[in-house]
């Protein structure tokens, strides 16, 4: 400081004034201070620069700012300074009534730490890794210097503890999303939607902002034994809006109905005459129901499963069995189809005595004339 001023201008400075002082010299881990008025020049230690954890002071000030300080020490000919101190006792009062009143707070992330993020809020604000998004983050690494919006949670002045929540943002804008999209659906709608998670009664379809449930009944015109069979996380699906209870938040959707309906062209699928591979899905007294496609069966009348006479189809047939099948009516209006099996199965030989060619001796003779004849024979 300038040797030339006047003594009587000096005033007296003690330990925990605030005071303005002007950094007149930087270095790695100390800032130079004039004090106007003061018999001495103050050194603000790197610790006491700011509230968060720095490696050089410079990335902090500037030779020429002016700075608000506190006096935290009085030694010979030197006063040691924190701007660190000022600035916590500024926020605070602050960060109180931003709390109070919900207020969202704007800042750009400082650091990455372990377990979260670090602000500068003229205190050490922190993040926990839980309260940064509403989803798991594996790495928080190109957070660092993003402009990112927070609410505080929880605050405590003497143990200079200030938490923040990101996620509580993202929260409260999907409840406000959540409440507008409720508020406009419909049922028969149908809307895009995102395949979120995988139970095993259905999918949660996200469409735009709110979950609904697609019930595994609701997957496809076909029967569906596992939900990930046909859906994964991450699928961009079309859903019909079932039914929307607002009270509850919850709303059904069904995936089936926005597709084409499983006998929706059945006369180009399954003319009269084709044959076709099935499943045999059902056995009952009169027949057996056999699906040829998803979602579509016809029925083999038990007149048409075998030649030969059959009491019950389950003589012949099992569940899941797979059969050949001849379609010999299409009625696409009722969704019936009449099949066969035994149309492509060759007649066994017929054991009956329609084709027994008797032998030339007994040719012009009645049959009880053989028979007669033979039992003489036997006789002698």
């Amino acid at each position: 400081m300038s040797e030339d001023i006047n003594i009587e201008n000096e005033k007296e400075f003690n330990e925990g004034d605030r005071v303005t002082g002007k950094v007149v010299k930087i270095e790695d881990k100390s800032v130079t201070v004039e004090i106007p008025g003061a018999p001495f020049d103050g050194v603000i230690p790197i610790s006491e620069v700011s509230s968060l954890h720095i490696e050089k002071a410079s990335d902090v000030v500037s030779v020429g700012d002016e700075l608000q300080l506190k006096i935290i020490k009085v030694e010979e000919e030197n006063y040691v300074l924190s701007k660190r101190q000022v600035d916590a006792d500024d926020a605070w009062g602050s960060l109180e009534e931003k709390f109070k009143q919900g207020e969202i707070i704007e800042t750009e992330v400082k650091d990455v730490v372990k377990g979260g993020l670090v602000v500068d809020l003229g205190v050490r604000g922190f993040i926990p890794a839980s309260l940064v998004e509403d989803y798991y983050v594996e790495s928080f690494e190109e957070y660092k210097g993003r402009q990112m919006k927070f609410k505080i949670v929880e605050m405590d002045q003497e143990k200079n503890r200030l938490i923040l929540s990101h996620r509580a943002i993202i929260q409260e804008e999907k409840a406000l999303k959540k409440d507008e999209i409720l508020a406009g659906l419909t049922e028969g709608q149908v809307l895009e939607g995102k395949v979120q998670r995988l139970a095993t009664f259905g999918a949660f379809v996200d469409i735009g902002g709110v979950d609904g449930l697609v019930h595994i009944s609701q997957l496809s015109h076909a029967h569906v034994d596992k939900v990930s069979d046909v859906l994964a996380e991450g699928d961009t699906v079309k859903v019909k809006v079932l039914s929307v209870d607002r009270d509850a938040e919850r709303i059904s959707l069904s995936i089936k109905d926005t597709l084409a309906g499983p006998w929706e062209g059945i006369e180009e699928k399954a003319p009269k005459g084709s044959v076709l591979e099935g499943t045999v899905k059902r056995l009952v007294a009169y027949g057996a129901f056999v699906e040829v496609f998803p979602g579509v069966e016809g029925l083999v009348h038990i007149s048409r499963i075998a030649h030969e006479h059959i009491g019950t189809p389950n003589e012949v047939l099992t569940e899941g069995q797979k059969v050949q099948v001849k379609v010999l009516d299409v009625n696409p209006e009722e969704s019936r189809l009449s099949l066969s099996i035994k149309d492509l199965v060759d007649k066994a030989e017929d054991p009956s005595y329609d084709d027994y060619e008797m032998p030339e001796e007994a040719q012009g003779f009645s049959l009880s004339d053989v028979i007669g004849d033979q039992l003489k024979k036997f006789s002698e």
